[in-house]
């Protein structure tokens, strides 16, 4: 192998157009600043709501399996730069129809087009910066894609500031407060006296529009700055086995029960943790019983910690290793869903999803070097992509629950308890997945 000794203003700067992409990308963990309009502006139920959510969560991991794959040919920038554009249009138009055409205009675009889009684009910058990063891969991935929890704090603290946004959550709330509250009586509710104008709905929408247009330009931008380390490329300090090492090819890894476990960890961490991202304002609302506004601001500033988990728990990962992180960050999950129904008062609540969200975040600064330490890095953006189908999935299951359990009981508080044993059940499972052994093909880039 040659040696090609690391430029460290490269791959920082590579590393940061990554992380920018990633914000661009991250904003779809702000979906609940809109759910409340959502359901007052055209009479939704939650679960109707938090479909387009769903939607971009799972085809988000679709998106990730054909990304990865398509750049591990093609290298991350054309595919990024496709991801981005095809986000920021599927947002776009997200605003521009769902007022006319309806619901099934906004599970489309915003859904399956955004959804996939953002699937696209986020697993390249990740394949990546593992490769940039021999030395330090929790370190490196961590720091990317803690960029995509960020994305969700910087937006939630411009969009919450508006005014189109503050003239449709406030009568959103009285409308969503006085549903819950006729379904807990178990008496009729009138939507006619909380709807909201269609001035305040179309106002909500044109921010879509808007946070498209930037999607658009900015990714689309910085995407055009990455690209792949030279063919035997390496750092000081990185072993032989880090830096290149032998990587199991993509059907090699379908074979192997390594792959579904770590599938399974994904799961179980975005299950848990989306089950609060997808409603976290009206949960802060209900639990705290603080005004939509407040709810909105606050869980702004506590997005944060989506972003600084995926940094911190993928730097702990290199000392302490990737399983015993995840076992460490279920077992600080279990206690917090036994504990965060039975608060009372907005700050207890807002460090306990702030602790969920670190995380939450976690998990996914840990699986890309997971991934890479089980499988190797030639063929990292297309195995990744598979394991990424796990987020899909949780991302529709998690939100599913919330709506399933907020419509019939008015409440979200009756699953906190299932998620707790579901999460005492995942800390265990780190223990029985190994590393692969055997010989896989040699990676040759």
């Amino acid at each position: 192998m040659t040696s090609t000794p690391a430029s460290s203003g490269n791959r920082w700067g590579i590393a940061l157009a990554g992380i920018i992409v990633m914000m661009c990308l991250g904003t779809v963990y702000s979906w609940s600043i809109f759910t409340n309009t959502l359901i007052a502006g055209f009479n939704w139920s939650t679960q109707d709501a938090t479909i387009p959510f769903e939607l971009a969560i799972f085809f988000l991991g679709l998106g990730a399996v054909f990304g990865g794959r398509w750049q591990d040919r093609v290298g991350p920038r054309t595919v990024t730069i496709v991801g981005a554009v095809l986000w920021g249009v599927g947002v776009l138009l997200a605003g521009l129809g769902t007022q006319s055409l309806g619901k099934w205009w906004l599970d489309l675009t915003y859904g399956i087009i955004g959804g996939f889009g953002n699937g696209m684009a986020y697993v390249t910058p990740v394949a990546m910066v593992t490769k940039w990063f021999p030395d330090r891969r929790g370190l490196g991935s961590g720091m990317v894609v803690m960029g995509f929890g960020l994305g969700a704090f910087f937006y939630n603290q411009i969009v919450t500031r508006l005014a189109p946004y503050a003239a449709a959550a406030k009568p959103a709330l009285k409308y969503v407060t006085a549903r819950a509250d006729a379904i807990k009586a178990g008496t009729t509710f009138d939507p006619t006296a909380y709807t909201l104008s269609p001035d305040a709905v179309h106002g909500a929408m044109m921010l879509f529009v808007y946070s498209g247009i930037v999607f658009i330009i900015l990714g689309g931008l910085c995407a055009t700055l990455l690209r792949n380390p030279p063919q035997g490329y390496t750092v000081t300090g990185a072993t032989a086995a880090a830096a290149t090492g032998p990587s199991y090819t993509p059907g090699e890894a379908l074979a192997m029960p390594q792959l579904y476990g770590l599938w399974v960890l994904l799961f179980l961490n975005v299950t848990a943790g989306i089950f609060i991202i997808s409603n976290a304002v009206p949960m802060i609302s209900e639990f705290s019983g603080a005004g939509a506004a407040t709810a909105a601001l606050w869980y702004g500033f506590i997005a944060v910690f989506n972003g600084l988990g995926r940094f911190f728990w993928g730097s702990v990962s290199d000392r302490i290793g990737r399983g015993m992180t995840y076992t460490v960050m279920y077992l600080i999950q279990v206690v917090i869903f036994f504990i965060v129904g039975h608060l009372n008062g907005l700050g207890g609540v807002l460090t306990c999803f702030a602790i969920v969200l670190l995380c939450y975040g976690g998990g996914f600064g840990v699986m890309p070097s997971f991934t890479a330490d089980y499988f190797g890095t030639r063929y990292l953006g297309q195995i990744y992509g598979y394991i990424l189908t796990a987020w899909g999935v949780g991302g529709v299951v998690g939100p599913s629950v919330a709506g399933f359990v907020k419509d019939r009981t008015g409440s979200y508080s009756t699953a906190l308890d299932w998620i707790a044993v579901m999460l005492i059940i995942a800390a265990i499972i780190p223990f029985f997945v190994k590393k692969p052994t055997g010989q896989p093909k040699p990676a040759t880039a």
